[in-house]
């Protein structure tokens, strides 16, 4: 049986001014991953999720989502962007910032309904975030926003769902909180793809790799790409990387999770 694909990425490059970002980014994600993106600052994580949502303009390439341009299907994908990118101090509440994640599916000049409003109220209860629904978002703690955040793209109900560094700033069980519901969304169907730093949990978490470092290092199943040989021309030749790189390729031989 063929496998279906949730997003196909040919020769896609992307340029600042005139300094390459994503030099030549070949790719293919099939349905139901979950799928981490690493590589060191400054490689193009997120470089790479802004310009599949088209907020950022590559200079080639082409993308796809279940075979559709992104303009076809963008309500079949969610976004959780980067903490320090929102504006915190808005005067707006948490349950009004997950009733947002409703809007795309109602239509122009279109109100939220009860049903849209109880939806809402599942999504920040899945989070644990219900008992702060009437609290301004600026006095939830980091790990507090990121669930709000995070609650708002469950709220949209995706098929895609990207995510800026969701783990970024929060405390050990908001983390496992997180993965917990990115593995409920897995078992469902759902792709996620994941910007992430932690090299320990990449084999934990992840059933599926993309490694950057502005070219495209790798991609494939965890198994197959994540090995010191990758993490190693993914970061160069750091000591504690290749540290790092030697624990997890030992703790794999020698089977400890």
């Amino acid at each position: 049986m063929k496998k279906k694909i949730a997003l196909k990425v040919e020769q896609l490059s992307v340029n600042y001014d005139k300094t390459p970002v994503l030099w030549d980014i070949c790719c293919e994600i099939p349905e139901g991953k979950l799928v981490g993106i690493i590589g060191p600052n400054g490689a193009g994580k997120s470089t790479f999720l802004k310009t599949l949502l088209g907020m950022t303009r590559p200079i080639s390439g082409r993308i796809e989502f279940f075979g559709q341009p992104y303009r076809k299907v963008r309500n079949r994908i969610a976004y959780v962007p980067q903490r320090s990118s929102v504006d915190w101090d808005f005067p707006i509440t948490a349950f009004e910032v997950v009733l947002m994640g409703r809007y795309g599916k109602m239509g122009v000049l279109k109100w939220p309904n009860a049903a849209d409003r109880r939806a809402a109220q599942h999504a920040l209860d899945m989070v644990g975030m219900l008992p702060f629904a009437d609290r301004q978002i600026s006095q939830l703690s980091g790990g507090q926003q990121q669930r709000l955040f995070i609650a708002r793209a469950l709220l949209q109900d995706a098929d895609l769902y990207l995510m800026d560094e969701p783990f970024a700033g929060v405390d050990m069980a908001t983390e496992k909180a997180i993965i917990l519901l990115m593995d409920k969304l897995k078992v469902q169907g759902k792709t996620l793809l994941v910007v992430h730093h932690d090299l320990s949990t990449v084999d934990n978490y992840f059933d599926w790799v993309i490694m950057f470092n502005t070219c495209l290092i790798a991609s494939g199943s965890t198994t197959d790409v994540f090995n010191s040989e990758m993490i190693l021309r993914t970061y160069g030749r750091s000591n504690a990387l290749l540290d790092e790189a030697a624990k997890l390729t030992q703790s794999k031989t020698s089977g400890i999770k």
